[in-house]
């Protein structure tokens, strides 16, 4: 098993190294420039020389880049020029980050309580109305655009009803700040007001954002399911007179969740090009909306540590998948 991690381990800093190499290619091809964006229109060709001395833009192509990959492993970023202007670009994520890992927490969590439970049901009730049913459900989570869900969701409950805050993270209400984390915070202060405050600030968005991990996470459990329960192994299961608990939980859900866990991990990671829309709909402060804002301010410096740490965790996620695999399967291990 530890050889096994560590050959993922080495994997995802080659992905990073890349990733990294890439981003900072593309961030130069962009029209404009970083001397453009922190000058402005009115820039004069004597200030455009002299911030692109000040910068190191009139370097090597790679000598620029050794000096970024210095800088980004120290956290050094540069300053928003567009976002906050002036804030150090690696702070902004800072205070951002948990904004966005609550909401997708939540996100997952609807996705995956829904989706496992009903993509097992709907395939052990073949054909029938409630696997029909449940089928048009998720192709309508698939095609519906998380945009259009936002604005539906936004009018009916927030606007129309009020049973549910409009926009934000929370209310503006006396609240102890212990991990950044706002329902955590609340639970632990045990100031249940702002903790309930903060979750129902979060209802709408992950729900709009839980849909399409459903949709998918579902599809992917009922079909594997209806692919184990064909195999081999159930039939002798059944056929020693086992009971359907032991062949449901020792035979079927477990052989059945391998690729279910794969899926999990890559709609984790998924989540973060939806949280673009969804906080942007919602304004929700996390990531998805300071990336949003950083395309449109042409914010180099906050593209590019949100564009990394957007990366990094998509890959630890899928690497904390990997090994759960491996656990579950122990063939993996060997591969």
């Amino acid at each position: 098993m530890l050889r096994f991690i560590v050959r993922r381990l080495l994997q995802m800093v080659g992905v990073l190294f890349v990733l990294s190499l890439l981003l900072f290619i593309w961030l130069r091809m962009l029209p404009g420039g970083t001397v453009s964006a922190i000058l402005g229109d009115r820039a004069t060709p004597e200030s455009r020389e002299r911030l692109t001395k000040a910068l190191g833009l009139d370097e090597p192509l790679y000598v620029q880049y050794w000096r970024y990959l210095k800088r980004a492993l120290t956290g050094n970023f540069g300053a928003s020029t567009g976002v906050v202007p002036g804030r150090d670009a690696f702070q902004i994520f800072i205070d951002r980050f948990p904004a966005t890992i609550e909401l997708s927490f939540f996100a997952i969590l609807i996705a995956i309580l829904l989706g496992i439970p009903l993509g097992y049901l709907a395939a052990r009730r073949r054909a029938s109305l409630f696997d029909n049913a449940s089928v048009i459900v998720s192709l309508i989570g698939v095609a519906v655009p998380v945009f259009f869900l936002a604005f539906l969701l936004k009018y009916f409950f927030a606007v129309k009803l009020g049973w549910l805050p409009v926009s934000g993270r929370q209310s503006n209400i006396d609240a102890t700040r212990v991990t950044n984390f706002f329902v955590l915070d609340g639970l632990m202060t045990r100031e249940w007001d702002a903790a309930w405050d903060a979750f129902k600030h979060l209802i709408l968005p992950a729900i709009t954002l839980s849909t399409i991990p459903f949709a998918v996470i579902f599809r992917i459990t009922r079909a594997s399911v209806l692919e184990v329960l064909d195999e081999d192994f159930v039939r002798t299961a059944e056929s020693k007179g086992l009971t359907n608990r032991i062949i449901r939980g020792r035979h079927v859900l477990r052989n059945a969740l391998l690729p279910v866990i794969t899926t999990v991990g890559l709609q984790v990671g998924g989540l973060l090009a939806g949280a673009i829309l969804t906080e942007s709909v919602f304004s929700f402060p996390g990531i998805g909306e300071a990336l949003a804002s950083a395309f449109s301010h042409r914010d180099y410096a906050v593209l590019q540590v949100l564009i990394m740490a957007s990366a990094a965790t998509f890959v630890i996620v899928n690497l904390i998948v990997d090994v759960l695999y491996a656990v579950v399967d122990p063939r993996v291990r060997t591969r």
